[in-house]
């Protein structure tokens, strides 16, 4: 329900910014922003409704559930795992029976990597076993493992004016945390910075504002022409250890392996299902979440819940008989954690048929309150955006 408060909410405050200007379309005014507004307010019974079936009604607890009984029936949904292809089949079986229209699957290939055994063990200045998370994408160390000199940065920057002392070992990062959008450059981008100076292998400070010993995991990258190093993320704890150390001069040792390991791509699917919109059924509104995971826990947040709250929209106005203007059209992109393939791909299947998806305005709040925007093909929308504090991705 949050994500629905704050796009109508604002939606509002933005129409409120021009109340009484004309709306143009190829310079002809068609309708006054007052207008608009107007329109919306009267929707306030039917809104009323909604929220009413889904806090009070037969639907109370309705999204929940249908997640936990997805997550614990399935567990974690891996890009190119059997467990999430399991969930694919079992959400397309789950929308024919809600009574949605037009459900089907569209295929999609996806990236197939495992992480396999690993660990990592500090062995000067004295034994710590070191909590890690490979990334997604990262390569293996050999059986023996990597044993190496560790040199701690803060910064990329750090990085280049000591250059000469990471090659041969393994560069820790312990950047600060200022927001996730800046700070995850470490995670995706930390492996090829330090294999450009020659280190052996990385390790990432989690990106993360608060932590209890928990390393987190993730996509990193990696660049054409640049040497592949394995890579993963440790505890916000122990990089901040290791970085105490360092600064008091002490040499730290680290033993680190990494069964990882990438198969040839595999077949997969983005699942869609849709209300057909009463007047304007060519006009899509496309809600949407992603059904894989990461593999160390069960997804039902990242992003469980992002996909069951959206099935939830359609539910509720089907489950109320409302039948809208336009098409509202669910999409549960597959392989999203391995940098968005499911959705790269149904843009590239549907820009030809359907050319509103390159430009439009998107507003979405993910399960831990974090809200983005996107404005493509607009920057005078996107500058009204930013200049009240909505911030574009």
């Amino acid at each position: 329900m949050k994500f629905l408060i704050f796009a109508f909410f604002g939606g509002a405050h933005l129409l409120s910014l021009c109340s009484g200007k004309a709306i143009y379309k190829n310079g002809i005014s068609k309708r006054t922003f007052q207008e608009i507004k107007e329109e919306i307010a009267s929707y306030g019974d039917v809104a009323k409704a909604i929220i009413n079936l889904a806090v009070y009604g037969k639907a109370q607890n309705r999204s929940y559930e249908r997640l936990a009984l997805l997550v614990d029936t399935v567990g974690p949904r891996l890009s190119g795992s059997k467990n999430l292809e399991k969930a694919i089949q079992i959400m397309y079986q789950n929308l024919q029976q809600d009574g949605l229209e037009n459900v089907h699957l569209e295929p999609v290939r996806i990236p197939h990597w495992e992480r396999g055994e690993e660990s990592a063990v500090m062995l000067e200045p004295r034994i710590h076993k070191i909590a890690i998370l490979g990334l997604g994408s990262s390569i293996g160390t050999p059986p023996e493992g990597i044993t190496a000199e560790v040199l701690v940065v803060t910064s990329f920057d750090e990085l280049q004016r000591r250059a000469s002392e990471a090659r041969g070992k393994i560069v820790v990062y312990n950047q600060p945390y200022i927001n996730y959008s800046r700070t995850v450059q470490y995670r995706t981008q930390g492996a090829v910075e330090a294999a450009k100076v020659g280190a052996l292998a990385s390790l990432i400070r989690s990106v993360a504002s608060l932590s209890i010993y928990s390393p987190h995991t993730g996509i990193q990258e990696y660049q054409d022409g640049v040497p592949e190093i394995p890579t993963a993320c440790i505890t916000v704890e122990d990089a901040e250890m290791m970085s105490r150390m360092a600064s008091r001069g002490i040499k730290i040792v680290i033993q680190l392996k990494m069964g990882a390991k990438t198969y040839p791509d595999t077949d997969s699917f983005n699942t869609v299902a849709e209300i057909t919109g009463s007047k304007y059924p060519e006009q899509v509104v496309l809600v949407s979440g992603h059904l894989d995971s990461w593999d160390v826990g069960q997804g039902a947040m990242d992003d469980g819940g992002g996909a069951f709250i959206s099935w939830e929209a359609l539910s509720l106005i089907k489950d109320l008989g409302l039948r809208p203007k336009r098409t509202l059209r669910l999409v549960l992109w597959t392989a999203e954690e391995q940098g968005g393939v499911g959705a790269f791909q149904y843009y590239q299947l549907h820009k030809v048929t359907q050319p509103w998806i390159a430009k439009h305005l998107y507003i979405r709040q993910s399960v831990h309150s974090q809200i983005s925007t996107s404005v493509l093909g607009d920057p005078l929308l996107s500058s009204k955006l930013s200049d009240r504090g909505i911030y574009l991705c």
